[in-house]
């Protein structure tokens, strides 16, 4: 232990230091006037560094360590061998625009006040003067770029433009001694921006496809490998989620002739989804019931002793346009390091503004009120937002746990959350339903993303499956089809996720009240399941 709780903090410290933008996110504002350095020497040196870290870890005798050393050494290790893997196998930044957008860490310097408006202001200036060459950067090491992310970028480095336009004089206004530095900055970031725009926009012109967004099997399971953290292959989770599927839409058949009466079979369903979805928001209400429901959900929690609340501010907004075009909504919390007492974001995307008008519809009809009311819980309470708040407070010998935050738990936790509020009686019948349904949605998205990257699974047998046997709506299907394009593995973390947090949950002691585990489970950071169970003893 002697050896490892300095080596581990002097790792973590050479991670933050070669990618600003973990720092930024982990609330370590040392290099927030940078960005990452994504050219091919940048890239070398960080791969260089991962790989002496893995040497230096691997020199570590887990054995002699104690339990909670242990998890750590585990984690660290996989963090150093994960990052290394996705920089020389993956090579995203290689072919992938969003890779290279300052969008997000613009934003994370003007939407949080975690400093002074002088200090944010200088580091914001550090980070526009570097856009330009950041992005000549880009178009020298981008090649055969996807269509879909190109279209998809183009779309978010708009919002980043509108960002520096809209945003940047506002937190200016309150220190217009900085304008002489600020604005020349800004002034030739936007013209960057509109460089890259006209390069990306070239490639969309050609017409040319770009390359194939699939992984195709042998990177894409060593993805998943890496991104789960599990002793599951890809063949078991994809039979594990073809046999939730068939057993939830049972489920959901019998409890739609529990609202709507007549046989439990697919029409039903149908019948009783359409009675839910004809109550909906627009693009004018949707952030208003966000916040109404949150009140609701806060309230059951409290009611029920689900699980300890925090006094911690979250903000439920538009998102922003530079994050549109990949999911509905997300939560943008403080990073785990950070200090200042700071809000959580819960950001929900509008319908997109080119869609036809019965696309918008069908989009609506999809996140009803009741569906809503279920996101909220996912996104934040008691799921993504409470659940990080938690996380947030974890300290330990190293900041490994803080840095080192699992996918699967934190999304494993949120839908866990549904499920758990369901079965308290959150929102009756109807958002029972609505939870079914996003169980079988659950289970479709670690179906597709398998499907889509390994097997080739078309457009129309995704829509297929989506519309089919998930009920989905048409707008909901076809954002996820793009989902499953523009990422990979990422959607495989809900399903198995929920799969290991709910038997963590399942295997509370006797004697311990649901409240006393379920804060329990969330005392240890966010690590993946398979740790959590080491440190809870299970």
């Amino acid at each position: 232990m002697a050896e490892f709780v300095p080596l581990a903090e002097r790792i973590v410290d050479a991670l933050l230091e070669s990618d600003p933008a973990t720092a930024t996110y982990a609330g370590d504002h040392r290099f927030d006037d940078r960005l990452p350095d994504l050219s091919g020497d940048g890239v070398a040196g960080r791969v260089a560094m991962l790989r002496d870290a893995g040497d230096a870890l691997s020199g570590v005798d887990p054995d002699g360590l104690d339990p909670e050393d242990q998890v750590d050494h585990a984690i660290l290790a996989a963090m150093v061998e994960r990052a290394a893997f996705e920089l020389t196998e993956i090579r995203e930044h290689e072919w992938n625009p969003l890779e290279h957008n300052p969008g997000p860490l613009l934003h994370a310097l003007l939407a949080r006040p975690f400093a002074p408006a002088d200090q944010r202001l200088t580091s914001l200036t550090g980070r526009l003067t570097a856009i330009p060459d950041a992005l000549a950067t880009a178009r020298a090491v981008l090649r055969d770029v996807p269509r879909i992310h190109a279209e998809t970028a183009a779309g978010q480095f708009a919002g980043t433009a509108a960002l520096i336009r809209d945003e940047v004089p506002a937190l200016l206004a309150q220190e217009p001694g900085l304008r002489d530095r600020v604005e020349p900055a800004a002034a030739a970031a936007l013209a960057a921006l509109g460089e890259f725009d006209g390069w990306l926009r070239e490639r969309l012109d050609s017409g040319e496809p770009g390359r194939d967004p699939r992984l195709g099997r042998r990177l894409w399971e060593a993805r998943l490998w890496h991104t789960l953290d599990t002793e599951l292959s890809a063949s078991e989770v994809l039979s594990r989620a073809r046999a939730n599927l068939d057993r939830v839409g049972e489920e959901l058949r019998v409890a739609a002739a529990e609202l709507v009466g007549g046989p439990a079979d697919d029409d039903t369903v149908r019948r009783a989804l359409d009675s839910i979805a004809a109550e909906h928001p627009d693009n004018q209400s949707i952030v208003g019931l966000a916040k109404l429901t949150m009140d609701e959900a806060t309230a059951f929690v409290r009611e029920h002793d689900v699980v300890s609340l925090i006094d911690d501010a979250c903000v439920i907004e538009e998102m922003p346009e530079f994050a549109r075009g990949v999911a509905v909504a997300y939560c943008d919390p403080p990073g785990p390091l950070e200090t200042a007492d700071v809000p959580t974001f819960y950001c929900i995307s509008p319908a997109p503004a080119d869609w036809p008008a019965d696309r918008v519809e069908s989009f609506y009809r999809e996140y009803n009120d009741q569906m809503i009311r279920g996101l909220t819980v996912h996104e934040a309470m008691p799921g993504h937002f409470l659940q990080l708040a938690h996380s947030r407070r974890f300290r330990a010998a190293t900041r490994v746990r803080s840095l080192g935050l699992s996918g699967p738990f934190v999304e494993g936790w949120a839908v866990y959350a549904e499920s758990a509020m369901v079965g308290l009686g959150f929102g009756g019948l109807p958002v029972r339903l609505q939870q079914l349904k996003m169980q079988l949605r659950m289970s479709l998205n670690a179906v597709i993303d398998q499907l889509v990257h390994c097997d080739d699974l078309t457009e129309a047998e995704a829509m297929e499956l989506m519309t089919g046997r998930g009920f989905q709506e048409e707008g909901e299907a076809a954002g996820k089809w793009r989902r499953a394009l523009l990422t990979s593995t990422q959607l495989s973390t809900y399903f198995v996720g929920y799969s290991e947090v709910a038997a963590i949950a399942a295997a509370r002691p006797f004697g311990a009240t649901p409240k006393a585990w379920h804060d329990a489970m969330l005392a240890h950071g966010s690590p993946p399941p398979r740790h959590l169970r080491t440190l809870l003893g299970v």
